[in-house]
């Protein structure tokens, strides 16, 4: 800094001030100090920020799995946020590991981020606390945390019930239901919301008609399979998210063919023969609310730990629409 305020021919504070951004620097003078950056290419150090700020000008998200298009969505809503409050964003992928999970979070904790973004993969936060109490504010994304923090999440059972209601409105009773690991928060709430649309249409459950787990290919398309072969196959399938939905639409038998409404949308949906009717989350509003609420907190607020849910959407296109027979 005494290099560049040599060149700009202005004091120190002047120089500090360009850089932070701050007011009470003329434009012209701001000119000179940014030409003399350039020259010398100098860079702030953001260490000696953090001493005399306390603050890193840095936020994490902690995702379940980077590469997942929902997951990616959300880093790109919350990224967006950060940089307009002048942030970077770090991200990791827990791979549903809970273990991975806590490595993570404390690991940036530790890299000293001002706050954190974590779609949880295990079912204890505990480890958080003395974070939180320390003064890093944490949001949950997605699903809730195990401590007292925001969270900002879809409402994933009204989305499987009006999935599901959708499916019962087109004359199906016999509906199969394929979902993910049963202890990950969205996929019980998936569960209960195909289980309260049945009960609302006085439809009983076959249990036989529930199979939930990996959601890896084999195990999706060995579902699909035992669902919709013999006797008493179901004539539609509600699949509970985009990586089951997926699995499943290689799979479908080329006759008889049941209808489908999947949870979260696919790209190229609707070029699908036929198109694809799906229950859509909203991630880049869910990633842009939890970023925002994050960012409140940095700021001061100081209100009791909220649940914010966001709405799905039912997009009608085509494979939700077929009547029991006609698939």
């Amino acid at each position: 800094m005494k290099d560049v305020a040599a060149a700009a021919g202005v004091g120190l504070k002047t120089v500090s001030r360009v850089v932070n951004g701050e007011s009470g620097v003329t434009p012209e003078m701001a000119a000179r100090v940014q030409a003399a950056i350039e020259a010398l290419g100098f860079r702030r150090n953001d260490s000696a920020r953090l001493l005399r700020t306390g603050r890193t000008a840095s936020v994490a998200l902690l995702l379940e799995d980077i590469s997942d298009p929902f997951s990616s969505a959300l880093s790109r809503a919350v990224e967006q946020v950060a940089a307009a409050e002048g942030c970077l964003l770090f991200t990791g992928s827990s791979g549903e590991q809970p273990h991975r999970e806590k490595e993570l979070a404390l690991a940036f904790c530790a890299r000293r981020v001002d706050g954190l973004i974590v779609v949880p993969a295990g079912h204890d936060h505990g480890y958080l606390l003395p974070e939180v109490e320390s003064g890093t504010p944490v949001v949950f994304l997605d699903r809730p945390g195990s401590i007292a923090a925001d969270a900002v999440l879809s409402d994933n059972a009204g989305g499987a019930k009006a999935g599901t209601a959708h499916l019962i409105a087109h004359g199906h009773r016999r509906i199969g239901f394929i979902g993910d690991l049963p202890t990950i928060h969205t996929a019980a709430e998936r569960a209960r919301g195909y289980r309260e649309a049945m009960a609302e249409a006085g439809l009983p459950v076959d249990e036989k008609w529930i199979d939930c787990g990996p959601t890896d290919r084999a195990r999706v398309a060995a579902a699909v399979h035992r669902l919709t072969t013999g006797p008493d196959a179901v004539t539609a399938l509600f699949t509970a998210n985009n990586r089951v939905t997926l699995a499943a639409l290689h799979h479908l038998p080329a006759t008889a063919r049941p209808a489908l409404v999947g949870f979260d949308d696919l790209e190229l949906a609707d070029l699908l023969t036929p198109a694809l009717t799906v229950v859509a989350q909203d991630p880049v509003a869910l990633g842009a609310l939890a970023a925002r609420r994050l960012f409140d907190r940095l700021a001061g607020e100081a209100s009791p730990p909220a649940r914010l849910e966001i709405p799905t959407l039912l997009i009608p296109r085509g494979s939700g629409e077929t009547p029991p027979g006609e698939g």
